[in-house]
């Protein structure tokens, strides 16, 4: 039962990246590929607050989102003010420096991690209840997301990714608006991964290098870009296709080449066979939905 547990933990904790990296991909529009790094921000800062300053877990949770966020801008203000191609190229050499940063300090564990990491709940609580928590953030997250894209700020999203020239032109501000999406996709990354520290009590930077990067992308291109609920049906499928894997009983060293060509071959054939995922997106908005606001 406890493994079934940890399989639905993880299940939550990537419904969050991926709904949240739908925020930023599908919704927005903006080109990176690095998620999984303010993913590692969130879990190494909520677990060094915690550890070594002594902040409380809970506070320390929503410090290691906050601190995801302000990595984020500090990304994307220079990226994004030239071609949006620059993001994602920005956002790889990003993720790859902050990974080497890691692996090179002793006092974030180094190469082979950060552990004795403080637990969210007291020792001997029932993993159910941890469970119930993981399972209530990812449906948050969920709305969250949906509340913001079908609201006021995504008609601006959506003019914003169609035309940016015209929305420009109206008095808009563009840049206010990406930078916007891109620290609340990567504040609700933080929040999981801080969340993932917390509970599993290690972390280590291979867990957020290229490989979680193509889960994550697979999983919204599967589920389906700009969809509410494409990216939960996309993390779920993705979580157990690994799991039946392991189940093969192959060598350790095929593993992890396995599963990355298991990513990006479904991303390549869906995106030929099925590009719209299996979870079709609909409109966030029409004329005829503003007028009936109006």
């Amino acid at each position: 039962m406890d493994y079934l547990y940890t399989v639905i933990i993880l299940v939550s904790l990537y419904v969050v990246l991926s709904t949240s990296f739908n925020l930023v991909i599908g919704y927005g529009g903006l080109i990176s590929i690095a998620h999984p790094i303010f993913y590692a921000i969130g879990a190494y800062a909520s677990a060094l607050l915690a550890k070594d300053f002594g902040v409380p877990v809970v506070i320390a949770l929503f410090a290691g989102a906050a601190i995801a966020a302000i990595a984020s801008i500090i990304l994307a203000l220079p990226s994004l003010r030239v071609s949006g191609d620059y993001l994602l190229i920005a956002s790889i050499g990003f993720q790859l420096g902050i990974l080497e940063i890691i692996k090179n300090l002793s006092w974030m564990g180094g190469a082979g991690g950060l552990s004795n990491i403080p637990g969210i709940l007291p020792p001997g609580t029932p993993k159910l209840v941890f469970t119930a928590i993981a399972v209530i953030v990812a449906l948050l997250a969920t709305w969250f997301v949906r509340q913001i894209a079908h609201g006021p700020f995504g008609r601006a999203l959506s003019a914003m990714r169609d035309d940016e020239l015209a929305f420009a032109a109206l008095g808009r501000n563009a840049m206010r608006i990406k930078v916007g999406t891109f620290a609340l996709g990567s504040a609700l990354a933080g929040f999981a991964g801080a969340l993932y520290a917390h509970y599993f009590r290690f972390v280590t930077p291979e867990q957020f290098g290229i490989l979680a990067s193509a889960a994550i992308l697979t999983m919204v291109v599967v589920g389906g870009l700009r969809s509410t609920w494409g990216p939960v049906v996309g993390a779920i499928l993705l979580q157990a296709l690994p799991q039946l894997i392991t189940f093969l009983d192959l060598p350790t060293r095929w593993l992890g080449p396995l599963q990355g060509l298991l990513f990006t071959g479904l991303v390549l054939v869906f995106m030929v066979v099925r590009p719209q995922g299996l979870v079709p997106a609909t409109r966030t908005w029409s004329a005829r939905t503003e007028k009936s606001h109006g």
